[in-house]
């Protein structure tokens, strides 16, 4: 059996039957002993609690019970320390003869015990400081599939514990007490903690990463360009200023969804001067992985084995998937080696025609999945990415994400394009060694004009809004 022993720290009672039960426990080979104290403060309410819980009726410090380890149920009240006296006479002849003088001594060994206990438990809690991710637009559903990717431990390592806001507009409350309840009744031992925000206000407090899912959907029946890009660029206006008031100083921003990911990743930065460019970055993984997928079907291998596949330009909008690089790891051909012995994707489509007809024709097919993804795959490409930033990048891969131009691969700066990078030590580098020929880059000059007109529609935008402040806007 299993004696629990509760009591007040600073209970004599509670310490006679201590003594005596830590006496039977080091005597009699079956008898063990659990003992816990509670903070006189705390024991009225707890004493209440266990009591209603089990049904009991108990009044006073300590109280006993028995538990039957190979029975299960609840445990079976032994009272307080007279009947636990009565107990051991009775069962096994031994009774304590303790005095007062010694009880009130050990009674306040163990609340200064007790105390301390308590206080390096509360140092151990303050030492575990968890990674605040924030996701705006919470109620989408990438985010339902994004929470238990992030709180399982693949994405920043079993080690690190993690608190998930969400933020989205009062509309949404239902929806996100919802997610929250979900994701609590799992109980991921990583997710230290998980909450619903609808005030604008309480957003990105101590973020390190903020996920933006937000989406503006571009309908010319119902509206024109120009009114979605005014759209996006009043969403980021509202979010870049408490990004750098609330944040913390080296906050990674993450912008994904459906549509204007580049856009969102550009009017952020403009509107939070302050935020460091190279912490914002525009997800393009939904395009490379659906592109990959389509290559696998035409060479009937797995998705996994294609690598490498690049998406050049506007990840939402107009862009470019680029196979002159990718490569196919365990494809089944009449060349057998070992399985990180890479083949050249190109050579093994023998039908070119397919390349330059169907493939390129289904490019618009590609964001047509993408976009009516359920959530998981952009869910993946956003856990994928965050995997990347923390922890590498696998060596030699080519990861496609927008980023903020400098000149590399002579295309303009200013913009934030997609372009292929490797992630190290917690930072991005764009693979400008890879060459490339000269169609391609006329296919990227002319993605480039289409995100330079973009920008400066958002930017006449900024100016109409704020006419003595627009010259205080990054060119």
């Amino acid at each position: 059996i299993v004696a629990v022993f509760t009591g007040k720290a600073n209970c004599p009672y509670y310490a006679k039957a201590e003594l005596l039960a830590d006496y039977l426990q080091a005597n009699l080979p079956d008898f063990r002993v659990h003992k816990i104290t509670q903070h006189p403060d705390k024991w009225e309410q707890w004493l209440h609690d266990i009591c209603e819980m089990n049904g009991w009726e108990h009044r006073q410090s300590p109280i006993i019970w028995r538990e039957l380890l190979d029975h299960g149920g609840k445990g079976l009240l032994l009272g307080g320390v007279n009947d636990f006296l009565e107990y051991a006479q009775r069962y096994y002849g031994i009774t304590s003869t303790m005095l007062s003088e010694e009880m009130l001594d050990i009674a306040e060994e163990n609340l200064q015990a007790h105390v301390e206990i308590e206080k390096e438990e509360e140092e151990i809690k303050s030492l575990i400081k968890p990674l605040q991710i924030w996701i705006t637009s919470a109620s989408a559903s990438i985010c339902y599939q994004l929470i238990p990717l992030l709180a399982s431990g693949e994405v920043f390592g079993m080690t690190t514990k993690i608190s998930i806001h969400l933020l989205d507009s009062n509309q949404f409350k239902d929806v996100l007490c919802g997610i929250v309840m979900e994701a609590e009744d799992m109980a991921f031992p990583l997710l230290h903690s998980i909450s619903e925000h609808t005030e604008i206000d309480e957003a990105f407090i101590q973020a390190d990463i903020i996920i933006v899912l937000d989406d503006v959907l571009l309908n010319h029946e119902v509206q024109s360009l120009e009114n979605c890009i005014r759209e996006v660029s009043e969403i980021c206006q509202a979010y870049a200023p408490l990004i750098e008031k609330n944040a913390k100083s080296g906050v990674r921003v993450i912008s994904s969804g459906k549509t204007f990911v580049n856009l969102k990743a550009m009017m952020i930065m403009t509107y939070g001067q302050s935020i460091k460019p190279e912490n914002v970055i525009a997800v393009a993984t939904s395009w490379e992985s659906a592109a990959k997928a389509m290559l696998a079907r035409k060479l009937n291998m797995n998705a996994a084995g294609v690598k490498d596949v690049i998406v050049w330009g506007n990840i939402t909008g107009c862009n470019y998937i680029d196979l002159s690089h990718a490569k196919l790891y365990g494809y089944d051909c009449a060349i057998w080696g070992p399985a990180n012995f890479p083949r050249p994707l190109l050579n093994m489509i023998y039908d070119s025609e397919w390349i330059h007809s169907e493939f390129i024709s289904a490019q618009s097919s590609l964001s047509s999945r993408v976009c009516h993804s359920v959530g998981m795959l952009p869910a993946h490409a956003v856990a994928t990415v965050l995997r990347y930033w923390y922890h590498d990048s696998p060596p030699g891969q080519i990861v496609s994400v927008g980023i903020l131009t400098k000149g590399q691969f002579c295309v303009p700066e200013g913009i934030v394009f997609s372009m292929p990078v490797r992630f190290h030590n917690g930072k991005w580098e764009v693979m400008t060694e890879l060459e490339i020929n000269e169609t391609t880059q006329e296919i990227l000059g002319r993605l480039a004009h289409e995100l330079i007109q973009e920008k400066r529609i958002a930017l006449k935008e900024i100016k109409e809004m704020h006419p003595y402040g627009a010259d205080k806007t990054p060119s």
